[in-house]
């Protein structure tokens, strides 16, 4: 690869690294290619974008960026293989459900927003990490169940006082 093609690679993952919020750092080295293939297609019916990346260039594009990686840098060794999505919790989903079949891909790290995880053993960790939306999901729910508890003691309270009324009159 010329040094000119070396730099555009930089600077398109340098780009992609800047604009994302959730990263995975991957080893999917071992996977033979119809494994590599069923791979790309979960990644992708999950809507994570997969890529293989080169660790001498991961780590000048990370230093380009304007973000904090700390110990990442750390794992730049051996094969790499980069995870981008929108949701957190997404890629780790993916790996696990790959992992029913094959003990591969390996975790090395995660970064989501701004939170770094090091390790194969977080992938459970990442797994539970709930998205935005079911967070939001969630929220609305436990604020609408004290208006519904209201709204129902309200409706039963007016039949129960009906009720004695209607006792105490016929007394």
């Amino acid at each position: 690869m010329k040094k000119e093609e070396k730099i555009k690679v930089i600077n398109d993952l340098t780009l992609k690294l800047k604009a994302t919020k959730t990263l995975y750092l991957t080893d999917i080295s071992g996977l033979n290619a119809s494994q590599t293939t069923a791979l790309r297609r979960a990644c992708h019916k999950a809507n994570v974008k997969l890529s293989v990346v080169k660790n001498t260039m991961l780590s000048r594009a990370m230093d380009a960026s304007d973000k904090n990686f700390g110990e990442i840098k750390n794992v730049l060794k051996g094969n790499t293989s980069l995870m981008f999505s929108e949701s957190g919790n997404v890629p780790a989903k993916v790996i696990k459900d790959f992992r029913r079949k094959l003990d591969k891909p390996i975790l090395k790290a995660a970064f989501i927003e701004e939170a770094i995880y090091i390790g194969d053993d977080q992938i459970d960790t990442l797994a539970a990490i709930r998205s935005r939306e079911e967070l939001i999901g969630e929220i609305i729910g436990l604020l609408q169940s004290p208006a519904k508890n209201v709204v129902s003691a309200l409706k039963s309270g007016s039949s129960n006082l009906s009720g004695i009324l209607k006792t105490l009159s016929e007394r």
